[in-house]
């Protein structure tokens, strides 16, 4: 188990993302369906599989914390994270819907105090990589929350093997003024990771195509 968090008065976050269209979209996305379950059920589980019932996780880019309830009972203390307020507001609703007693929820990005400086033993992105501009930045602020020997896991879609991807992600773009989304092949992504000092330990083909991927990555240290 980890030492507690601290949280610091003040750090540049060099992973600043807009939030403004995540808040105009974030009702709509909340009343998403998930598109492919079983897919979403097996990142879970594998998921399950890296944490201890004593560990400290933060997840980024959690948008409206489903998934953090789900894994919060799991470990001893969870952070939900997101950049966007609106998405923030609707995950605290459904914590005070349905509480779980270990778990956080706070608003901000990689290198904004309210994170903490960790260190944390597990952090968390899903469908998150690739709408960060300054995605080497962001992964050297993951990798400092982390203690040595402590798990970044991360699923990315890979955007430019899936049509249908870009021609959503086009819609986004069009529709709610998304500024940014990243392509690149899960290679790059496992070699960033890397520079970043993390050990790519698993990198596995998610969904029924195959087109997310699916990285769990250790601290050196």
């Amino acid at each position: 188990m980890t030492a507690s968090i601290h949280f610091p008065s003040a750090r540049l976050p060099s992973a600043r993302l807009p939030s403004a269209p995540w808040d105009r979209m974030a009702r709509k996305y909340a009343r998403r369906t998930i598109a492919d379950q079983a897919s979403y059920e097996a990142t879970l589980e594998r998921t399950r599989a890296y944490l201890r019932p004593d560990d400290t996780v933060l997840e980024l880019g959690a948008g409206t914390s489903s998934t953090a309830l789900l894994l919060a009972p799991s470990v001893g203390r969870y952070v939900s994270s997101d950049f966007s307020a609106e998405m923030v507001a609707i995950g605290r609703e459904k914590l005070a819907a349905e509480p779980v007693a270990n778990l956080e929820i706070v608003q901000g990005a990689p290198g904004d105090a309210s994170l903490g400086t960790g260190p944390y033993d597990a952090v968390l992105a899903f469908n998150l990589m690739h709408l960060i501009p300054d995605l080497d930045g962001a992964l050297t602020e993951t990798a400092a929350l982390l203690r040595p020997g402590g798990y970044f896991i991360s699923k990315t879609p890979s955007i430019s093997k899936a049509l249908h991807m870009r021609i959503m992600i086009a819609v986004m773009r069009r529709i709610y003024g998304i500024p940014y989304v990243g392509r690149f092949e899960a290679s790059e992504l496992e070699e960033r990771i890397s520079r970043a000092g993390l050990e790519v330990i698993e990198s596995t083909g998610f969904g029924s195509k195959g087109h997310s991927r699916y990285i769990v990555a250790r601290k050196r240290g």
